[in-house]
């Protein structure tokens, strides 16, 4: 709230001996939390005292939106409640303004950035598969829901597509599982490319993938599900281990909400349903759960 305050506190950021560190001031509530959500920043120093509101309802703010980038609160007074509120509210840490020296904050700005760093890390290997890089099973299923409670508070259509790797044993057992494992690698590298930001790709077990298609019907699913299989058929993986090329081809099955399923587990069972018949029929294949089929 000073903007004096913030001119020392950057002449003592550009000293640390870890940056040095730019400091971006901003005097509003609005603009503040904006520049925090953008995510462009390493920490944020956040004052107490913001006018008609404070700090740690900016704090509660930006934590209810996901913002992962640490947030230090500095406070004018020593009163517990206000630190343990602090804590409570997501901040990485609290510093006291009339007991601010240059070592205290280089401490606290670096240990509340690898603290980040490290649970970054923590979170990704929670959430990634750590093969293929794609979303892991138990991250699919919780993306899974929370789009589907999305998709009916707002009756938006919501498709899923189960794609599978076909004749993949075969890659295992004539060349090896190091070369399999390249073959799924550059399998999830294609379809993560083909896809958009607001959808989901996940390893689902073995050579088995997952999708999640926001806001899609399923004969837009089908269509996607046409050009993803075209694309990992364009791409086939080119094996630097034994100097081979691998095509990579799959069938798929797909199904959307409202039209093929009444429940989150019908939808799921319907898509399942759907590889399953593209299997059937030869493989090489995606079909949608209202049986049409696309080669």
């Amino acid at each position: 709230d000073e903007p004096a305050m913030a001119e020392i506190l950057a002449l003592q950021v550009a000293r640390f001996r870890r940056g040095p560190f730019v400091l971006d001031y901003v005097g509003t509530y609005a603009e503040g939390l904006r520049r925090l959500l953008s995510g462009d920043y390493a920490l944020c120093l956040l004052d107490y005292n913001l006018g008609e509101r404070n700090g740690l309802e900016l704090l509660r703010e930006a934590k209810a939106a996901h913002c992962p980038t640490p947030v230090i609160l500095l406070t004018g007074s020593s009163k517990a409640e206000t630190d343990m509120a602090a804590m409570d509210s997501g901040a990485a840490d609290f510093l006291e303004k009339n007991e601010l020296t240059l070592h205290g904050l280089e401490r606290a700005v670096c240990y509340a950035i690898e603290m980040a760093e490290a649970m970054s890390r923590l979170q990704d290997l929670a959430t990634h598969d750590n093969l293929t890089g794609a979303k892991n099973r138990r991250e699919f299923d919780r993306r899974l829901q929370e789009e589907w409670v999305r998709s009916q508070r707002f009756q938006r259509p919501l498709a899923v597509m189960m794609l599978d790797l076909d004749r993949f044993k075969a890659i295992n057992d004539t060349h090896g599982h190091p070369v399999g494992d390249e073959v799924l690698r550059q399998a999830a590298d294609v379809l993560a490319g083909q896809i958009r930001q607001v959808d989901c790709l996940a390893r689902y077990g073995g050579d088995e993938f997952a999708l999640i298609l926001v806001e899609t019907n399923r004969s837009n699913a089908l269509a996607t599900g046409q050009r993803l299989h075209a694309q990992l058929a364009a791409n086939p993986c080119r094996s630097a281990r034994k100097s081979l090329t691998l095509p990579i081809e799959a069938s798929g099955g797909v199904a959307a909400w409202p039209e093929d399923a009444a429940t989150l587990a019908d939808l799921v069972a319907a898509a399942d349903v759907a590889l399953y018949e593209a299997k059937r029929q030869g493989r090489y294949r995606i079909v949608s759960a209202g049986g049409a089929a696309v080669e």
